[in-house]
């Protein structure tokens, strides 16, 4: 038997169902929760939530391999998430899932989406999700789906999950549980947990990552869901020892989360959190309120908090001036307005800005910054916010003033996803033929050539420790995204020259410099020189398309290892050459029709860098100007040119905040036309 709703159908497993264990559930009911590290509930809005075709189905937010038990499909729709999808049997946590929920255990579902923008409504009413929500709530207006979690224990009433054997996916299509009563009675729903999360900011750039847990209410009689196996009703019942070992074992890691997280520094905490049986999240929660509690007992003010009406955009703005952003920058990106009411803050110290985040957000600020208050001060929503803006306008600021060579010789490109990218180019289309007395025009047929680019992620972290806030001392904590900038524009040189230098294997099976390609100079008479250089440009000019047409494009740049610079001025920028005339040089007045060809020197110390294969210092290159002719490409995720800053999760264990650096690029060889090498000395 099965059902079919509004955008779903169901087929029993004894109607040809696959036997598989199958999940489905809501996974988010619309409504407000409350997440650790967010000062006001949140509501995450559906109408700007992407909902990748896929998702990963986790086990309690545990993002590693061991950690996914399967995979499900999303839908948005009427102010809900649901999901459904497939648990892959043979994992120890995907097998303990289902054995316990054949022994009855309610599971629940739980969400992990990324924040990338979210506003604070402060006043009155704002209907999101189809729910008229009442303020103050931080209202998150756009986040990406990332993974679904099966969770014991969430927050939002209005989730379940149900595990069967008599469920079938169709396509793409959603699946839900069979309600063999549509009627539901009210239920009492126990008080919400605290969910697992990370500190997620509100209204910056930087995306964040926010693990919304959400607990599901009690069902009904009439609407109380069916937990049965994947395999025939006759089964027997499963192991009781098996499930006992692995409750023991899980309660043995709670045991130890716990002690870990309150470091023992709180043992009625420690205490309560194991005879109650607390999760995580609400043992972080209850630790941190406790480090707020505390009030250090000096009464020497150390801490100066303004009382000027600083808003989060001016911190960040008075922060970045002291960081050394130029002001003119500044003022593009945040405003003339925000820059000079910052200017009179710009002298503010590491200790004052997290004394103002935590005005900011109407925390206690101490007199003096011990661990509890620096603590307290990171778990506040605008800190990490702040620091990573600034962080990120330095690393931009390096990246940009570092001369990346790259750029001049290549072009660029957007790539949708980490998958290897073809690349179709139309390569000929045939002559034009002429029209014949019964005036028929002939028909004209198209080549491609293929090439291929692909993205890597290329990343570090860093860390705004508790001695760099004690001392002050901006300049150490900037210094990373500072270095990690100039990296990131070298790192671009890097990848082009490995590549170049490799002389890899194109598309079509032959190396990119090659005699099959006739875009290679080899032998004694290849060093540079004007003769070599006549004969270069001419192998340039004579390639020739896929139907042996001249291609008839220009050389516009000589690419020469730094040995070779002035060697490849002086044979480009004289009005004279130097001829060898007997014994004796002498000179011919003459034109020097290299300077006529207005050829752009560029050197690299890359190029005879012995880290790289095939390093030569004698070895130079002549390219095409590119979007004139393909050369190499530089392929970047959906148009992100620069590298990015995010802070990592807040860390118990470390006295500080982690941030981390990433870069999506890649580049390869996509045509041999646009490109001659000459070896510049014997084979």
């Amino acid at each position: 038997m099965g059902k079919t709703s509004e955008y779903l159908e169901i087929t029993a497993a004894k109607d040809g169902g696959d036997g598989k264990h199958k999940v489905a559930g809501l996974a988010y009911g619309g409504g407000k929760m409350r997440l650790f590290g967010w000062s006001k509930p949140m509501v995450l809005d559906l109408s700007g939530m992407t909902v990748p075709e896929s998702v990963p189905l986790l086990a309690n937010h545990e993002n590693h391999t061991l950690g996914r038990v399967g995979v499900v499909n999303a839908k948005a729709e009427n102010g809900h998430l649901a999901i459904a999808g497939e648990i892959v049997a043979g994992g120890e946590l995907a097998e303990a899932i289902v054995a316990q929920g054949k022994a009855g255990a309610d599971w629940q579902l739980s969400i992990g989406a990324e924040v990338e923008a979210a506003e604070l409504v402060q006043e009155g009413r704002r209907k999101v999700n189809g729910v008229e929500h009442t303020a103050p709530f931080y209202h998150v207006t756009k986040s990406t789906l990332r993974e679904v979690s099966v969770v014991a224990v969430g927050a939002d009433r209005s989730t379940h999950m149900t595990v069967t054997a008599q469920l079938q996916l169709k396509g793409n299509s959603i699946m839900e549980p069979e309600v063999t009563n549509k009627e539901t009675k009210p239920v009492e729903a126990a008080a919400p947990a605290t969910p697992t999360a990370t500190p997620a900011a509100v209204p910056t750039d930087t995306p964040k990552k926010v693990t919304a847990s959400a607990p599901a209410a009690q069902p009904s009689e009439t609407t109380k869901t069916v937990v049965a196996a994947a395999a025939p009703a006759q089964e027997p019942a499963p192991d009781a020892k098996a499930i006992a070992a692995e409750a023991i074992k899980a309660e043995r890691e709670r045991v130890a989360m716990i002690k870990g997280v309150c470091g023992g520094e709180f043992a009625d905490i420690e205490a309560k959190a194991i005879a109650e049986g607390w999760d995580r999240n609400r043992v972080n929660e209850e630790v941190l309120k406790a480090y707020r509690a505390k009030q250090p007992t000096t009464s020497a003010p150390a801490v100066t908090v303004k009382k000027s009406g600083m808003t989060v955009k001016t911190l960040e703005a008075a922060l970045s001036l002291r960081a050394g952003i130029d002001g003119d920058t500044l003022a593009k990106d945040m405003g003339e307005e925000t820059v000079e009411a910052a200017m009179k803050d710009c002298d503010i110290p590491l200790q004052g800005v997290l004394a103002e985040c935590m005005r900011l957000e109407g925390m206690n600020v101490p007199r003096t910054f011990d661990n509890a208050a620096i603590k307290a001060a990171f778990s506040t929503v605008s800190l990490p916010g702040i620091l990573s803006n600034v962080a990120q306008k330095k690393l931009l600021q390096a990246y940009r003033a570092q001369p990346i060579i790259a750029t001049s010789l290549c072009t660029s490109a957007d790539l949708s996803d980490f998958k290897e990218n073809e690349r179709f180019r139309l390569t000929d289309i045939g002559d034009l033929k002429p029209v014949g007395a019964d005036g028929e025009i002939k028909d004209g047929g198209v080549s491609e050539e293929k090439a291929v680019n692909q993205l890597d992620t290329y990343a570090k972290k860093f860390c705004l420790t508790r001695k760099m806030i004690i001392n002050d001392d901006l300049g150490a904590f900037l210094k990373v995204p500072t270095a990690m900038g100039n990296r990131a524009a070298r790192l671009v040189d890097q990848l082009f020259f490995e590549r170049l230098m490799a002389n890899p294997t194109m598309v079509d099976g032959k190396p990119l410099f090659s005699s099959n390609h006739k875009n290679i100079l080899t032998g004694a008479t290849s060093a540079l020189s004007a003769d070599s250089l006549k004969k270069a440009i001419k192998v340039f000019l004579d390639q020739t398309d896929a139907d042996g047409q001249p291609v008839n494009v220009e050389p516009s740049i000589l690419l020469v290892p730094t040995a070779l610079k002035f060697l490849a001025v002086e044979l480009t920028r004289g009005a004279a050459l130097m001829m060898s005339g007997g014994a004796e040089n002498t000179i011919r007045p003459t034109l020097n029709v290299l300077a006529d060809q207005n050829l752009q020197i560029v050197s690299s110390p890359y190029l005879s860098n012995t880290k790289y294969a095939g390093a030569s210092d004698t070895a130079w290159y002549l390219f095409g100007k590119p979007g004139t002719v393909d050369t190499f490409e530089i392929g970047y995720l959906k148009g992100k040119r620069t590298p990015t800053v995010e802070r990592g999760d807040l860390d118990f264990n470390v006295l500080g905040i982690w941030f981390r650096v990433y870069f999506d690029v890649g580049i390869r060889e996509q045509d041999h036309r646009g490109m001659v090498k000459s070896n510049g000395a014997a084979a």
